[in-house]
C-alpha cells in the first residue's frame, strides 16, 4: 500500500482534533517516511532490486499528574494515530515519577539558515540506477587484470520526510534526498592473497554524484596492495586517513554523550567537561548544517533547531551532543541530537575537524588508511581497541602496502598522542577531517 505523508500543518490538526476528542491536553509526535529505491549488481547483471516505502512516528502523551506514556505507529490515517495516542494515554498511568522527559524548550524557535544541499528531488527509476551501476562495474573490472570482481557494490536513493509537532504548537517538517554510491573491489592472482579496496560517494541527486572518483579511489587502492609485504610486529608512529580517524572517533562516541554519561556508559564524566582530553592541536566540532553534509538535517527528534555545537577545541573537552532531559540536568540547552522514542537517545550528525599545519612522511610511518571490524574490535567503555587494517608503511620514500596487520591501542592515549593535523581537509561518510599523525602504536604483522 502507498503511503503519502500528510503535510505537517495537516497532520497537526488532525492530531489535535483526536486529542481532543480523547481527553489529551499535552503530547508531541515526531517520526519520518522514507521512499527508497536501492540496487546491486553481479558480474553485469542484477543482483538485487528493491524499491521501499516505510513510515514510523513516535507519540507521546502526558497525563494529568505528569506522567508520560509512549506509543508507535507504522500507520498515518486518523484511525491508525488515534490507537497510538490512546496506547500512549493508557500507557502514561504506569510512567516514571522522576526524570520525566518534556518538550524541548526550544522546540517552537525558529529553525534559522534552512538553505540546504539536500532538497526534495525526484528519484530515478531502477532501471536507471542500474544502468549506471552496470557501467560502473564494468569501468572497474576494465582498471587492471587483477581486479577480478567487485562483491559488494551499491546504488541507492532515499527521499524521507521528516516530521515532528506538539501540543504547544510545535510544526516542524523537512524532506531530503540522498543518492549513494559503494564500490568494493577484490582480486585474484595465482599464488598472491586476494587483496581489496572500497570507497563511498554521497550526493544529493543521482546527475551530481562524482562515480568516476569513486571508481579512481577504488581502482588506485586495489592496484597499489597488489604489491603487499609483511610487517614485523612493534610500535610505529601512525597517519590515520580522515575516514580512518573519524571512524575510530565516532566508535568512541560516547566521550561526547550526555545520556550516556548520566547512565555511566562513558568514558567522560560530568567532571570531564573543561578539562583537556586531546591534544591542543586538535578540535573538534558537530555540525549537522555543515555545507558537505548531504544529510542536513534541520532539527533533531525533539523539534531542536540543530547548530555547530563544539565538542572539543584545542584539546579541551567544551561541550557534548544534548537532548531536552541531558540538558535540563546539566543546566544547559539541548543542541539538536535527540531521537525520540520510549527512551530520548542522543547521536551526533557531522563531525568537522579543522586542519593543521602538517606533518612529515617519513620512513617508519605506518598509513592507516582504512579500519575494518569496529563492532568487535572496540571496547567502548574501556577505551581500548584492536582492530585491521588496510594501510601502507613508508620506507626509502615508498609506500609498501602491509599485507595484514591489526593496530592496537587506547583512544584517550592517542588523543593525547596526536603530533600533526594535516593542511587539507578531506570530506568522508563521517564528516570533514585532515589526515591525523599519533605517537607510535602497537602493530601487529601476520
Amino acid at each position: 500500500m502507498t503511503v503519502t505523508l500528510t503535510p505537517a500543518l495537516t497532520l497537526h490538526e488532525r492530531v489535535a482534533t483526536i486529542a481532543r476528542r480523547l481527553g489529551i491536553e499535552k503530547f508531541d509526535l515526531g517520526g519520518s517516511h522514507v521512499d527508497e529505491v536501492s540496487v546491486q549488481v553481479q558480474q553485469g547483471e542484477p543482483k538485487q532490486v528493491k524499491a521501499s516505502q516505510r513510515s514510523g512516528i513516535t507519540v507521546r502523551v502526558w497525563n494529568s499528574t505528569g506522567r508520560l506514556g509512549v506509543a508507535s505507529t507504522t500507520q498515518l490515517d486518523d484511525r491508525g494515530l488515534e490507537t497510538a495516542l490512546e496506547m500512549a494515554k493508557e500507557a502514561s498511568a504506569f510512567g516514571v515519577t522522576e526524570d520525566i522527559p518534556d518538550f524541548s524548550p526550544l522546540a517552537t524557535a525558529p529553525l534559522g539558515d534552512t538553505t540546504l544541499t539536500t532538497a526534495d528531488l525526484p528519484l530515478a527509476s531502477a532501471k536507471t540506477l542500474l544502468d549506471q551501476l552496470i557501467a560502473a562495474e564494468r569501468e572497474l573490472l576494465g582498471r587492471h587484470p587483477a581486479i577480478a570482481s567487485v562483491p559488494y557494490n551499491g546504488l541507492s536513493q532515499r527521499r524521507i520526510e521528516r516530521f515532528y509537532l506538539n501540543s504547544e504548537g510545535a510544526d516542524r517538517q523537512q524532506t531530503s534526498t540522498t543518492t549513494t554510491l559503494y564500490l568494493y573491489s577484490k582480486t585474484d592472482e595465482a599464488g598472491r592473497k586476494p587483496r581489496s579496496a572500497g570507497a563511498i560517494r554521497i550526493s544529493p541527486d543521482l546527475e551530481h554524484l562524482d562515480i568516476a572518483g569513486c571508481i579512481d579511489e577504488v581502482a588506485d587502492k586495489t592496484i597499489r596492495h597488489l604489491a603487499y609485504e609483511p610487517i614485523a610486529s612493534g610500535q610505529y608512529p601512525v597517519l590515520f586517513s580522515p575516514s580512518a580517524f573519524l571512524s575510530l572517533l565516532s566508535a568512541f562516541s560516547n566521550l561526547f554523550n550526555a545520556q550516556n554519561i548520566l547512565d555511566r556508559q562513558s568514558l567522560s564524566t560530568p567532571e570531564s567537561l573543561h578539562q583537556a582530553i586531546a591534544s591542543p592541536l586538535l578540535s573538534v566540532y558537530d555540525d549537522a548544517r555543515h555545507p558537505q553534509n548531504v544529510g542536513q538535517s534541520l532539527f533533531d527528534g525533539e523539534g531542536t533547531p540543530t547548530r555547530r555545537t563544539p565538542l572539543i577545541e584545542q584539546g579541551i573537552l567544551t561541550g557534548l551532543y544534548h537532548s531536552a532531559g541531558t540538558a535540563r540536568r546539566f543546566q544547559t540547552q539541548p543542541t539538536g541530537h535527540a531521537n525520540l522514542g520510549a527512551k530520548v537517545t542522543v547521536s551526533g550528525h557531522f563531525y568537522d575537524v579543522p586542519a593543521g599545519e602538517g606533518g612529515d612522511r617519513a620512513d617508519g610511518l605506518v598509513w592507516i588508511d582504512e579500519l575494518h571490524a569496529l563492532h568487535a574490535g572496540v571496547k567502548a567503555l574501556q577505551g581500548s581497541f584492536s582492530l585491521p587494517f588496510d594501510g601502507w608503511l613508508l620506507r626509502n620514500g615508498e609506500a609498501i602496502s602491509i599485507e595484514a596487520a591489526t593496530v592496537a591501542g587506547d583512544i584517550r592515549s592517542l588523543l593525547k598522542g596526536i603530533l600533526h593535523l594535516g593542511t587539507e581537509v578531506e570530506v568522508t561518510p563521517y564528516g570533514c577531517c585532515p589526515p591525523v599523525w599519533v605517537s607510535p602504536l602497537a602493530i601487529t604483522g601476520e
